[in-house]
């Protein structure tokens, strides 16, 4: 998984490392509920359709935001593997809450939806069976999303 993210990373990282654009970092640790009625399996997206959109928006900022996202999310897969509820609960409170970054399509609004969803059903969970098909549906969001982004995720 962790060679994975890297590989699409380092993917969208190339595509994105020209852009002129001003980059900023995005703030982390501000705290946000998840929307109601989110979805729980990755909705579908024309990937042709998606690229031109993200062409504004895509940047270091953002490429920074996802890689904090996939290092939750490794924590959090992590800490299931080794039977570590607990430990669990941090990346998830995390991926359920934190703040986004500013100017993601509407079109990509239900993957941080579902994502958020999943991961608050994680910090539900009262055993690992249930955090660890919670945290497969974070996974599903994630790879949803990429499709929709048109970076190949595997």
């Amino acid at each position: 998984m962790r060679l994975h993210m890297l590989l699409v990373v380092g993917f969208a990282a190339g595509i994105v490392g020209c852009a002129e654009k001003e980059q900023t970092a995005p703030e982390r640790g501000s705290a946000m509920e998840p929307a109601a009625g989110a979805v729980t399996e990755a909705p579908e997206v024309e990937p042709e359709a998606a690229p031109a959109q993200i062409e504004d928006w895509r940047n270091l900022a953002f490429l920074d935001h996802m890689h904090v996202h996939a290092e939750q999310l490794d924590d959090l897969n992590f800490a299931l593997a080794d039977d570590d509820l607990e430990r669990a609960m941090g990346p998830a409170y995390w991926l359920s809450r934190h703040k986004t970054v500013s100017g993601v399509p509407s079109e990509l609004q239900p993957f941080v939806d579902g994502m958020r969803e999943a991961a608050s059903a994680v910090e539900e969970a009262d055993d690992l069976v249930a955090a660890r098909a919670a945290a497969q549906r974070i996974g599903v969001q994630c790879q949803g999303c990429h499709a929709a982004m048109g970076v190949a995720a595997e």
